[in-house]
């Protein structure tokens, strides 16, 4: 008997969503940052257990749009709340309990999840403080878990094992993740400029792969003022340089990665620039 579902991962940004499919995967396949809208789309990552598969989506954060982008976001992450098997709100251990994790709550179907995550990083007392408000919820579980330290997350997944109702595999059993490799490439690219740029920048910045002839790729980093050109190159050209180097690393031997910047003005305000994006 085969059983598979699909399991999704919502909650206000920087609750370390991405990080926790991460580590439950065993490897990376969403970018991780403290940035908020880090993520913008939804991420899938595929765990094979035996006769399980689960399939996680990755969504962006909940948050309370200023832009076209940002209500954009809101819509994928309240989309991934329903057609699902399971879904799971986490919500942040270190951070107390607010109107935004309410808000999201909201959204969550009563046999839902509540995942407090980044345990490892509060204290016992905070722990306790957040399941005790989590509890208020009427959700079906509860799980203190840590992303980065691994704690709590066997217990989780075994939960999620045995909720999968009987069905077909979706994905080959060696599937981790259906994110092409143009995408993956351009968001490892975004992921070094979130690393290397100062606070008010990443969100004008998004990528985009637009040439791939293996072992040349060519990728586009748009921003929304040619003011912000320069912060991105870098004197002479170290911000680049740097980001290039951090990518590759990351890629198989032999890949050579150019990188474009250009002005793509107002870009997360306008739909066409977002579509074009496929956000």
């Amino acid at each position: 008997m085969t059983r598979s579902g699909f399991v999704s991962l919502v909650g206000r940004p920087n609750v370390g969503k991405s990080t926790l499919l991460n580590a439950i995967l065993g490897t990376k396949v969403s970018i991780v940052s403290d940035k908020v809208q880090t993520t913008r789309t939804q991420v899938r990552g595929v765990l094979n257990r035996d006769d399980v598969q689960i399939v996680f989506v990755d969504t962006p954060g909940i948050h309370k749009p200023r832009s076209a982008m940002g209500e954009r976001l809101n819509e994928r992450a309240v989309e991934a709340t329903g057609g699902v098997d399971v879904v799971c709100l986490v919500i942040d251990a270190t951070a107390p309990f607010g109107r935004g994790d309410q808000f999201v709550a909201d959204r969550v179907p009563a046999n839902g999840i509540c995942i407090v995550n980044k345990v490892d990083a509060a204290s016992r007392k905070n722990v306790l403080a957040q399941l005790e408000k989590a509890g208020e919820l009427g959700l079906s579980a509860y799980f203190p878990v840590s992303a980065t330290t691994g704690a709590g997350l066997p217990g989780l997944v075994g939960e999620l094992t045995a909720r999968m109702p009987e069905g077909p595999l979706y994905y080959p059993a060696d599937t981790v993740t259906d994110v092409p490799e143009a995408f993956w490439v351009a968001e490892l690219v975004r992921e070094q400029l979130f690393i290397a740029m100062r606070e008010e920048l990443p969100h004008s910045i998004a990528t985009r792969v637009v040439e791939w002839e293996w072992p040349r790729i060519r990728c586009e980093i748009l921003v929304e003022r040619e003011s912000q050109k320069g912060m991105v190159i870098g004197r002479r050209g170290a911000v680049l340089k740097d980001v290039g180097t951090a990518v590759r690393e990351q890629l198989p031997p032999g890949a050579y990665i150019e990188l474009v910047v250009k002005v793509d003005r107002d870009w997360q305000r306008r739909p066409d620039s977002l579509d074009r994006l496929g956000l």
